[in-house]
This record gives structure tokens, C-alpha cells and sequence, in this order.
């Protein structure tokens, strides 16, 4: 049985083993949502090197990545480890320039 510190580490090791990781409904190539599309439209158009994380596949990570980040939506970029935002935070940093300047290093 997989506890939630279990989960918690697997998304630790997640976050912390790729520079640039989104955690979304469905893939990079077929979001499943309007917002992880929009995000990934975002990511594409910056050029953005990232792995993604289809947590349709995973019920454990899909609710353990919430109590992670402590923020209640997917999608869910991280950057170094650290939690950037959801949808509507990466569309504010995307339009502000704030995002492309945060991501510059990991083009492709």
C-alpha cells in the first residue's frame, strides 16, 4: 500500500529531477482540458524544454500533487523545484514577460 508520504516523496523526486515539470490533465501532445491546453500553448510558445505529468493516470498523485503544492487546481508548472503556479498565474507571468524571462534557460 502507497502512503501519502510515499506520494509526497515520488513528487519530490518529480519536481526535483527535472528542471522544468508540468503537471496537467492528459499529455503535452493531448491535454485533456481547456487550462492544461492554455498552458501548454503558453510552454510551446516559449520554446519551453519540460516533462510532463498526466495525473489522469495516476488518482494518488492527481490528489497528492494538491496537498504538495497546497494549491487545489491542475495544471501545476514547476520551475527548480519550485511551485510557480496554475493556469491563470503562468497567463498573468506569460503576458507580463515575467514567465518567458523565468524560463529563458531552459529553451529548446
Amino acid at each position: 500500500m502507497t502512503t501519502e508520504v510515499d506520494i509526497q516523496a515520488k513528487i519530490r523526486e518529480l519536481v526535483t529531477t527535472h528542471p522544468v515539470v508540468l503537471f496537467m490533465k492528459g499529455t503535452k501532445d493531448f491535454p485533456m482540458c481547456g487550462f492544461s491546453g492554455r498552458v501548454i500553448h503558453i510552454l510551446r510558445e516559449l520554446n519551453v524544454d519540460f516533462v510532463d505529468f498526466n495525473v489522469l493516470d495516476d488518482e494518488q498523485i492527481r490528489q497528492g500533487i494538491k496537498v504538495y503544492a497546497n494549491w487545489p487546481t491542475i495544471p501545476q508548472l514547476y520551475v527548480q523545484g519550485e511551485f510557480i503556479g496554475g493556469c491563470d498565474i503562468m497567463n498573468e507571468m506569460f503576458e507580463s514577460g515575467e514567465l518567458a524571462t523565468l524560463l529563458h534557460q531552459y529553451k529548446k
